[in-house]
């Protein structure tokens, strides 16, 4: 019977290139949630105010809602 050991690398521990496009990684995500959470407030602000309570949210809920701090 074989037994394949699945818990390491091929090519052993992280390499430097890995290490890299980790952290380009990790710059890319957070330059992509700012984005997301600008054109979120963008958008929520160029509503009324009737409008942002027809979806039960004030003025000062947005920047809130923006950054993923509210969930209804």
């Amino acid at each position: 019977m074989a037994i394949f050991d699945t818990t390491r690398t091929t090519y052993g521990s992280a390499t430097a290139a890995s290490r890299l496009f980790g952290k380009l990684n990790t710059v890319f995500a957070a330059a992509v949630a700012w984005n997301d959470a600008r054109v979120t407030r963008n958008a929520l602000s160029a509503l009324t105010d009737r409008e942002l309570a027809d979806i039960g949210l004030t003025r000062s809920d947005i920047d809130a809602v923006a950054e993923n701090k509210i969930t209804r």
